[in-house]
């Protein structure tokens, strides 16, 4: 059950960031209760820390292929603009930074951001972190190089509205990097009953199955939204090894995408 729980945690995540109509006030106020222990890799978020070096490891080489940068640079990704919906204490917004992207991080959790800042202060980062939702970034005509959409998708309202609207957030060229969980009796497995109900990591009821979205479906959305999907990848939680690895073939529970939005006019 020990790959359970890590899975799980990661899955935990999505619970940070959901546009204004689909957020709920008691998930949004578990994550204020936790919010200082975002930067503790040893408290409640350590499986987190743990799968957080895969995720980076996508995400930059990703940024890197599609802006052409090359990731041995100093500050490989100076002059790009970079969006992170659902930023929690910061755990991808800084790093970017550290990389030389200008960021802007968004969560619906005021602890959290709260947290974010002043680690970011502290660690003498320049990070616009925002208690804001990407629909409120959108309609101030913010447009973004990148756009991070991690574990958010599965628990919005419309996934389709959602996605439009990173769609929107995109500069034409852009990088939406989006990743969720498969609609699989595995992911049931893990995210479901190894997590809420035997390891009690998750309260009852935090995931609906029937909401997760597979690869093909996401694809599907995602290029409805007017994106051209390029990428996806698996993320593996290897027991043995106790660590995190990227498959091409495992996209059996964590997965991510990545879609870029053309440079010509958006779709009608």
């Amino acid at each position: 059950m020990s790959r359970a729980i890590y899975a799980a945690v990661a899955f935990f995540e999505g619970w940070r960031f959901m546009g204004d109509a689909t957020v709920d006030g008691r998930e949004i106020g578990k994550f204020e209760a936790m919010a200082g222990e975002w930067w503790d890799p040893e408290g409640k978020f350590k499986p987190l820390h743990m799968l957080n070096p895969r995720r980076l490891e996508y995400v930059a080489a990703q940024i890197a292929a599609e802006f052409d940068r090359d990731r041995a640079a100093d500050r490989p990704f100076s002059g790009l603009r970079l969006l992170d919906i659902g930023c929690g204490g910061g755990l991808l917004s800084e790093p970017m930074a550290r990389l030389g992207a200008a960021v802007v991080g968004v969560d619906a959790a005021p602890k959290s951001v709260s947290v974010a800042r002043l680690h970011a202060e502290r660690s003498g980062l320049d990070v616009d972190y925002r208690h804001a939702t990407a629909e409120e970034v959108a309609a101030g005509g913010e447009r973004f190089d990148v756009v991070l959409d991690m574990e958010v998708v599965e628990h919005v309202a419309d996934p389709l509205d959602h996605l439009t609207a990173c769609r929107e957030l995109l500069a034409p060229g852009g990088l939406l990097l989006c990743s969720t969980l498969n609609r699989t009796a595995k992911s049931f497995a893990f995210a479901i009953l190894g997590a809420e109900y035997v390891m009690r990591w998750l309260p009852p009821g935090t995931h609906d199955w029937s909401r997760f979205i597979t690869p093909d479906e996401l694809f599907d959305l995602l290029r409805r939204s007017g994106l051209d999907p390029v990428d996806r990848k698996g993320f593996v939680f290897n027991p043995a090894r106790w660590e995190w690895t990227l498959s091409d073939r495992d996209l059996s529970v964590n997965y991510v995408t990545a879609s870029v939005k053309p440079d010509g006019p958006r779709p009608a």
